[in-house]
């Protein structure tokens, strides 16, 4: 039976797909339940959810903005940017909050974690350090309606921001190791937490055309690459990071919602509101079209070798599994269904609204759009089968702690050794990491 957390608990870990629940969080149980088989335990870190933007805030083009704010622009780009409004008009902003974003990311090398705290600020706790007491929070007056955050693969130590007008690139300094810092650049400076030697400096801001919302980020496996989008332009955007030179790429009229690159690089997924989704290769940079008729893409992640996308669909229990067919760069896939019976009779939802995929294969979390009140916030564990075909094994529901708490972001570890390791961002204020341990680790 699928481990249900009663009505007050909170989910502290799985063990061996028992979802473990409390009355309430703390180190101590956290210790007694996993630390002593992972040598660590995961405390939850506070946050304000008030700081971050509401559910219902004013389209952009709305908002005045100071004249000192505002370039000069020419007649001529004043008449582009006039038809390009018509042509491509800007995203309902309460659509904006039900698609996937990357609000949470951790280190591809240590067991440090960096989330979206704020309207305008990120936040990066560090769990190897026992003497940060305190996370540290990254904010720039160039870094505005931050909507994204990710880490850079290959490095570990910079932190891409998605916000208002392009991406902040932050960089770890250290004595001795101090990054360039691109000319022209505010200096902004955030000190690492005390007992810490160290800080955080912005070194590059990335300007997206036109002062565009960047909606989406995604990061190249090898980290030379960053792909970003925005929800008000059907372009996206391929950055040679070490240049700061961007290369603009569109398809179709719709704008884009989410983008995942493949573990091995070669393919990259562009999802857009229309419920069109692109399928690119990264050698030509050529594309497959796809359509769905049940909604945009509201998630999506890659099997561990790039070879398998597993979707969600705004308007749908079902999820849907591309199985690429041929190696790189062929384009040549199908679309199989991957159904989740208890989605839509056990919670009745409408649909999925946010998907997470451990890099190891073996869990799948995601969360849902309404429910009957008893799964209401809850977020659902799938023990996952890839062969022959993807199949999923309902495993239990992770409650998050306060009352009507709900998921607004969560991602998977991809690099933890000892099982799926997951960080979910709780309405309620807290930022909670449950380690999903089991028998193959």
């Amino acid at each position: 039976m699928p481990s249900f957390p009663p009505p007050g608990a909170v989910t502290l870990c799985e063990i061996n797909r028992n979802l473990v629940a409390v009355d309430a969080l703390s180190d101590d149980r956290a210790k007694e339940a996993y630390g002593d088989v992972l040598g660590m335990v995961f405390s939850p870190i506070p946050f304000q959810p008030d700081a971050l933007p509401p559910i219902r805030e004013p389209p952009a083009a709305e908002q005045p903005e100071s004249s000192e704010n505002v370039p000069t622009a020419s007649v001529t780009s004043t008449i582009s940017e006039f038809f390009k409004r018509m042509i491509f008009p800007p995203q309902d902003p309460n659509l904006l909050h039900e698609f996937d974003t990357q609000k949470v990311s951790w280190n591809p090398h240590k067991h440090c974690l960096a989330f979206v705290s704020g309207k305008n600020q990120v936040t990066v706790h560090d769990f190897e350090d026992s003497d940060a007491k305190e996370p540290c929070i990254l904010t720039s007056d160039h870094q505005i309606n931050v909507k994204a955050v990710e880490w850079r693969p290959n490095s570990g130590k910079m932190i891409a921001v998605a916000c208002k007008g392009g991406i902040c690139l932050w960089s770890a300094s250290y004595p001795g190791n101090v990054p360039f810092m691109k000319a022209g650049v505010t200096p902004s400076f955030s000190a690492f937490p005390r007992g810490s030697v160290g800080q955080w400096i912005l070194v590059d801001v990335l300007r997206s055309s036109c002062a565009e919302q960047v909606s989406a980020l995604c990061w190249k496996p090898d980290g030379r690459y960053l792909a970003s989008a925005s929800s008000d332009s059907p372009s996206f955007t391929i950055w040679d990071v070490s240049q700061g030179l961007g290369t603009p790429i569109r398809r179709g009229l719709s704008n884009i919602s989410l983008m995942r690159w493949s573990p091995s690089g070669d393919y990259l997924l562009a999802a857009k509101f229309d419920g069109t989704f692109h399928f690119w290769e990264t050698n030509t940079w050529t594309s497959e079209l796809w359509s769905s008729s049940n909604g945009y893409v509201s998630g999506a992640n890659w099997d561990p070798e790039g070879r398998v996308a597993l979707l969600s669909f705004s308007n749908s229990t079902t999820l849907g599994s591309v199985h690429f067919s041929s190696k790189p760069p062929s384009l040549e896939a199908h679309l199989l269904p991957v159904e989740l019976p208890e989605i839509a009779s056990l919670i009745v939802s409408r649909g999925i609204e946010k998907l997470a995929w451990d890099a190891s294969g073996e869990r799948l979390a995601l969360s849902f759009k309404d429910g009957n009140e008893m799964y209401h916030g809850l977020v659902a564990v799938y023990d996952v089968r890839r062969s022959p075909l993807v199949s999923l094994s309902l495993v239990g529901f992770i409650r998050g702690p306060g009352e009507g708490a709900k998921p607004l972001a969560f991602a998977f570890h991809n690099k933890f050794k000892q099982g799926p390791l997951l960080s979910v961002c709780w309405s309620s204020g807290w930022c909670c990491t449950y380690p999903l341990i089991l028998r193959s680790h």
